[in-house]
């Protein structure tokens, strides 16, 4: 799905961005170009930052038994 119409950049496009250690719209808009037009697109790419860091946690070490 697109998140801006603006400048063409998707979802998948915000969530590899995330995953390559974007951590804020503000960088987002750097690499990517979201927002940097019109800015209608930046509250969804905030929830989607956020949804997508949330993902990215990696999981708990356990002792070994």
């Amino acid at each position: 799905m697109y998140v801006c119409i603006c400048n063409g950049v998707t979802d998948s496009q915000v969530r590899e961005a995330v995953e390559a250690g974007c951590g804020s719209v503000a960088e987002l808009t750097m690499r990517t170009g979201c927002g940097a037009t019109c800015g209608t697109c930046l509250p969804l790419a905030a929830d989607l930052v956020a949804e997508y860091q949330a993902r990215a946690l990696p999981l708990p070490l356990l002792q070994a038994a």
